[in-house]
């Protein structure tokens, strides 16, 4: 599943014209370092590529994922987190993610 996600989220990001740089997730999480335009809003970005991922893993996965809503078929949270990183060297932000647990 997280294989797939990473597709649809490259995918997406591409159609933003931007490029994902790292990709990686945990159990309850992913990590992403993204190369976007200036134009592009992160806000509309994030709605976006949540609203896109969750169709399609709830459409490729429902039966897998079943087991873990409690109400609704939720994929996503509200929230999420964005940090800029203007002067933090590539290599280290890649570093940290690609040290992320992955889930089993």
């Amino acid at each position: 599943m997280l294989s797939r996600l990473e597709e649809i989220a490259c995918a997406t990001t591409e159609k933003w014209g931007g490029a994902v740089l790292e990709f990686n997730g945990e159990a309850d999480h992913v990590h992403l370092l993204l190369e976007l335009t200036p134009r592009t809003a992160p806000s509309a970005f994030v709605n976006n590529l949540k609203t896109v991922t969750s169709r399609l893993i709830r459409k490729e996965f429902g039966d897998h994922l079943q087991r873990y809503y409690w109400r609704k078929p939720v994929f996503w949270s509200r929230s999420y987190c964005i940090i800029t990183v203007g002067g933090a060297p590539l290599s280290v932000l890649k570093q940290y993610i690609e040290q992320q647990e992955s889930p089993e």
